[in-house]
């Protein structure tokens, strides 16, 4: 693809982003789609997300999501993807896994927040960024990776959407 296209092509996306983040529902997935397209469809819905109440065992908007409720329910929603429902289930699934170095938009993040195995996941969603849902008394939030708290405990990474 010509540099001229792709930069265009990238513009346009970043634009679609930030204008997505401020919808009111999550797009569906077209049948068909490709892995960007699919991937662009989580971002915006997790992104959408942003500011939904943390609670432990919500796995809903209207409920409010726990780290692994709002991965699973934006997988499912947006791109079809049923996942395992806890934090470690998603850890051992069978999916290519990627160092930090590797990540690319809609891969999940995990995080070793508690005694050394996984406790923590979030979707990356490019630039250094991902959207979780951090802790009780919080809301869904996007953070940095280079935090020093999420940088400290980040595992790795797994491609769920190829």
């Amino acid at each position: 693809m010509p540099p001229r296209r792709l930069a265009s092509r990238a513009l346009a996306w970043s634009a679609l982003l930030l204008l997505t983040a401020c919808a009111s529902a999550p797009p569906r997935p077209q049948p068909g789609t490709g892995y960007a397209e699919r991937a662009n469809d989580v971002l915006f819905s997790a992104i959408g997300l942003v500011g939904t109440p943390y609670r432990y065992g919500g796995n809903t908007p209207g409920s409010g999501f726990d780290c692994s409720g709002l991965v699973d329910y934006v997988f499912r929603t947006a791109a079809g993807v049923v996942l395992p429902r806890t934090t470690r289930q998603m850890g051992a699934l069978d999916a290519p896994r990627v160092t930090r170095g590797q990540l690319a938009p809609g891969d999940l993040v995990f995080f070793a927040t508690e005694g050394g195995g996984v406790s923590h996941v979030g979707i990356y969603v490019g630039k250094g960024r991902f959207v979780h849902a951090p802790d009780t008394g919080g809301t869904v939030r996007l953070d940095p990776l280079a935090n020093p708290y999420w940088a400290r405990h980040f595992l790795y990474g797994k491609r769920v959407l190829e």
